[in-house]
C-alpha cells in the first residue's frame, strides 16, 4: 500500500475512536441542546464529502466519498427532523400552560 493511503486509514480509525469517546462522554441531558451544533458539523461533513466525491482521484475514493455524502445527508435531514419535532413539543407545552392559566 502507498504511504498516503495508510496515513488516511490511520486518521480515519483515530477519528472513529475519538468520535466514540466524545459521544459516550456527553450526558443524556445535553443531547438536546447540542443537536443544532451536531447538525452544523454534519453539514460541514457533507460539504467535505461532496468535495471529495467530485475530486475524482480514484474509484475507491469516489465510492467512499459518495457513501459519505449519503450518510451525511441522512444525518443532516434526520437531525433537522428531530429538532423540528422537539420544537413542536415545546410549542405544545406553551399552549397548554396558557390554557391552564385561563
Amino acid at each position: 500500500m502507498d504511504a498516503p493511503i495508510l496515513v488516511s486509514i490511520y486518521i480515519f480509525v483515530l477519528a472513529i475512536f475519538i468520535g466514540i469517546e466524545v459521544i459516550t462522554k456527553v450526558p443524556p441531558l445535553l443531547h438536546t441542546p447540542l443537536m443544532s451544533g451536531s447538525n452544523a458539523i454534519s453539514g460541514i461533513t457533507l460539504v467535505g464529502s461532496l468535495i471529495s466525491a467530485g475530486a475524482g482521484h480514484n474509484a475507491i475514493s469516489t465510492i467512499l466519498a459518495t457513501v459519505a455524502v449519503t450518510f451525511a445527508t441522512i444525518n443532516v435531514v434526520g437531525g433537522f427532523m428531530v429538532t423540528d419535532r422537539m420544537l413542536e413539543m415545546f410549542k405544545q407545552e406553551k399552549k397548554d400552560k396558557k390554557e391552564g392559566d385561563k
